[in-house]
């Protein structure tokens, strides 16, 4: 496989070059000239000027400087001429034949009030834009996520939260839906948070944050969606740049984004090498309890050395049918070679703390995870205003392997063998028709089909009554259909829209001969409404239903290896959880300042929940009791919270953006399960009201100082708040990154040094109690830290493109959608 993707991508690079050099000299002109925002004044830095020759139809163009000044070579000819700013009304020059060097003076630009997809503005150097129903973060401008992945890009996202094992949230719920350029993406992998480890930070451009999706999007997701944007080359010629890290821990990483485009062909690229050997922790102590006596207890103090070895690789070729209608195919490629090396130190006391026992366990794991996917799409500007026509195809094909060899003192070795294989296909169409100049007309299908399978093996099996082995198939057949509506009425603008998912899933453990299959039909509804009470406040209301559907692994009943008496497994009979979403927004920009506050409420049913029971078993010849955690399906869930973010220019130099979110979660449901004991050989029907009220808050605070020559300055802290539920307490978490950039080379190259959890402080404390806080039985008090302090260098190289060129830019190509999702 790796031979036949190198081989493509040296015909395609091939061809790109036979493009470049089938571009004729022609004798060439300077334009220049200043933009300005009309009302203020102010230059507009990274404001796009674009000339399309008349007869050849050649696009060529430029981009202002931080002083809004702009200077641009074209050869001699008829161009028509205009300028564009994101959020201000585009600028059409009078048609000219250019054929000497010309100056055009100040062109000052409006803002654009009546924009349907933008309901407030944004200044350009703020990180986020504002649209009817999404924010998009730029990542481009954000220093500490340099030499970083996914996982950091997202972590340092308003509203978004990554916990130390990289499990993402939204607002504090982690049942988020992340796409990948808007669709499911093999990029998200088998594992959804080790995969975003994997994909460096280099290649994404934008993130959206989605919490009031419109009907286009799925409906998964109950807390919202992330959408991912990868970056794709937009200037003429040849251009690119090269990221390289290194860090301590042992980082290494090395990225490139190369892009060459002429009139007919787009091809952009992003290849990526990452070796990381990163440490961890946990430990543990578990306490056992009768009559609020401690009848036993036991200590597990675990390190671990993960390495990992990956190689991705984003290849595309966009190629313009026409000046309407282009066809872009992409294949992206990835290798992950792994190994996880873990002591587990093991301590058991009895009533009176006496040691009673002591071992070690050794988990030694190598692993094999392997992606490709293929896409196509052909997108058709059909008229002016929108008009438009997008087809996609996707298939992706993705492998997982991973085998691991436990050691404990007084056991045999035990081997465990997990091979897992996914192939998913996606087809989609979506259709805009644009009604007079302030309505707008959607609809689409979307088919989403995955075929997994997941054989997990252990040998030798030392209990013959229990045998943790398992094999599963799952098949989840997704057909969505959905149409939609907007329009704008003097100041105020709404879309409304109705989604319409079949979803049809089997579930098939092979050991037992255990099928588990359902359907559902079901219809969700959007709403999305705009009011712009004056070109700087606006109001946002939003309405969506959503689903949360259980992933395989939350399916799958294998049971974990690294302890024999802490078990984490999946549970078969999990069903989806619906929700209804309500979020009411309010923007303010003042100056520099700019405010943006929303309050929001979400009612759950049938609510997947984590929870913790117990078991007795025989382990080594003795009945010990063992923790069992998985996920069931709770009764409701209410959430309701306030959000806050500002995002403040005090100057040139100084810059400052924060976040504060605080929320209330109130869940109620029975827990009920069968709880053997092996004494009496009677089974006893346990029910536990996990009924429970939670507050908990987060906030996020950045800083941006220009120091002396020409050093950017950058520290990010962050802290999650104390949390609760029925059965767990967890403690708050305080973090900080810290980073300094300076441009060299004549901006050309950029030096970050990049700190990542300054204080070592990103580490998960909390107490389990089971089967309940108020009557507990076990108590367990546990530390977890995913990785440690992590300090890097990282350098990038630009060639034949500016800095400001990395921080986006619209396409000359794009047109506007309108109410676009």
């Amino acid at each position: 496989m790796i031979q036949k993707l190198s081989l493509l991508i040296c015909c395609l690079f091939t061809a790109t070059f036979l493009f470049a050099q089938k571009t004729p000299r022609t004798s060439t002109i300077s334009i220049n000239g200043v933009v300005q925002e009309a009302k203020t004044k102010t230059a507009l830095e990274y404001a796009t000027i674009i000339l399309k020759e008349t007869q050849t139809k050649l696009i060529s163009g430029g981009i202002t400087d931080e002083n809004g000044i702009f200077n641009i070579n074209v050869p001699k000819g008829n161009y028509e001429i205009s300028v564009e700013y994101i959020s201000f009304k585009r600028k059409k020059l009078p048609t000219q034949n250019l054929t000497s060097d010309t100056n055009f003076g100040v062109i000052q630009l409006s803002e654009d009030a009546s924009s349907l997809d933008e309901v407030v503005i944004i200044a350009e150097k703020s990180t986020v834009d504002i649209r009817l129903d999404k924010r998009i973060y730029n990542v481009g401008k954000d220093m500490t996520v340099k030499g970083g992945t996914a996982s950091d890009v997202l972590d340092n996202v308003p509203s978004v939260s990554v916990d130390v094992e990289g499990n993402v949230s939204l607002r504090g719920n982690e049942n988020v839906r992340i796409l990948i350029d808007g669709k499911p993406s093999a990029l998200v992998g088998l594992t959804g948070a080790e995969a975003l480890r994997q994909l460096p930070a280099d290649a994404i451009e934008k993130v959206e944050v989605i919490t009031s999706p419109s009907a286009r999007y799925d409906a998964e997701g109950t807390a919202g969606i992330l959408n991912i944007i990868l970056r794709k080359g937009k200037a003429l010629g040849f251009n690119g740049s090269i990221n390289s890290s290194i860090g301590v821990p042992d980082q290494y990483q090395i990225a490139t984004n190369l892009n060459q485009r002429s009139k007919k062909t787009n091809l952009f690229s992003n290849f990526g090498y990452n070796y990381s050997k990163g440490p961890g922790n946990s430990f543990t102590d578990l306490k056992n309890y009768s009559n609020d006596v401690v009848t036993s207890s036991r200590i597990e103090d675990r390190v671990w050395q993960r390495k990992r070895n990956s190689f991705n690789a984003n290849v595309g070729l966009e190629y313009f049918l026409s000046t309407k209608s282009n066809l872009t195919g992409t294949i992206f490629y990835r290798n992950t070679k792994g190994g996880n090396f873990s002591e587990n130190t093991i301590q058991e006391f009895d009533a009176n703390s006496n040691l009673t026992d002591n071992a070690l366990r050794i988990q030694e794991e190598d692993s094999d995870d392997e992606t490709i996917q293929y896409a196509l799409n052909y997108t058709n500007n059909l008229g002016k205003d929108g008009h438009k026509l997008t087809l996609d195809l996707q298939y992706s094909d993705s492998k997982e392997n991973e085998t691991a060899i436990n050691k404990e003192t007084g056991f045999s070795n035990e081997s465990n063998i997990t091979n897992e294989a996914s192939k998913n296909t996606l087809v989609q169409a979506d259709y805009v028709l644009p009604i007079g100049e302030k309505s707008q007309f959607e609809a689409g299908y979307r088919g989403d089909f995955q075929d997994l399978t997941s054989d997990f093996l252990v040998s030798p099996i030392s209990d013959p009554d229990f045998d943790p082995s398992n094999n599963l198939e799952f098949k989840q057949d997704i057909h969505a259909f959905y149409t939609q509506y907007g329009n704008k009425f003097n100041k105020l603008s709404f879309l409304l829209g109705l989604r319409l998912e079949v979803t049809d899933v089997k579930v098939r453990l092979l050991n037992t001969n255990k099928n588990n299959d359902f359907s559902y039909k079901e219809l969700f509804p959007t709403l999305n409404i705009g009011f712009e009470a004056t070109e700087d406040q606006s109001i946002t209301i939003g309405y969506s239903r959503r689903l949360r559907r259980p992933r395989f692994w939350y399916l799958n009943p294998f049971e974990s290896r690294n302890s024999q008496n802490i078990i984490f497994k999946g549970n078969p009979g999990l069903t989806p959880t619906f929700t209804n979403s309500f979020d009411l927004g309010y923007l303010n920009k003042i100056g520099k300042l700019t405010l943006n506050g929303s309050v929001y409420y979400q009612h759950s049913t049938n609510t997947i929940s984590r929870v913790t029971r117990q078991e007795i078993r025989e382990i080594n010849g003795n009945d010990e009791s063992v923790l069992i955690r998985e996920p069931i399906n709770l009764a409701s869930e209410d959430r309701y919270g306030f959000e806050f973010t500002s995002n403040f220019t005090a100057s040139k130099t100084v810059r400052l953006d924060g976040s504060f979110n605080v929320f209330n979660s109130k869940t109620e449901g029975i827990y009920t399960y069968d709880f053997l004991d092996p004494i009496t050989n009677t089974t006893t029907t346990i029910s536990e009201d996990l009924s429970n009220s939670n507050t908990s808050w987060r906030a996020r605070f950045n800083t941006r100082i220009r120091l002396p020559y020409q050093i950017e300055w950058q520290t990010r802290l962050s802290y999650r708040g104390p949390s609760e539920s029925a059965q767990d307490v967890s403690e708050g978490i305080f973090s900080a990154n810290l980073a300094f950039s300076k441009d060299v080379f004549k901006e050309k190259g950029t030096l970050v040094l990049n700190v990542s959890d300054l204080f070592n402080s990103r580490k998960r404390a909390s107490v389990n109690y089971a089967p309940n806080r108020d009557t507990p039985t076990n108590i367990s008090n546990q530390t977890f830290q995913w990785r440690e302090r992590q300090i890097s260098l990282n350098f990038t190289y630009r060639f034949n493109q500016k800095k400001k060129q990395e921080r986006g830019g619209r396409n000359p190509n794009d047109g506007g959608e309108g109410f676009e999702g």
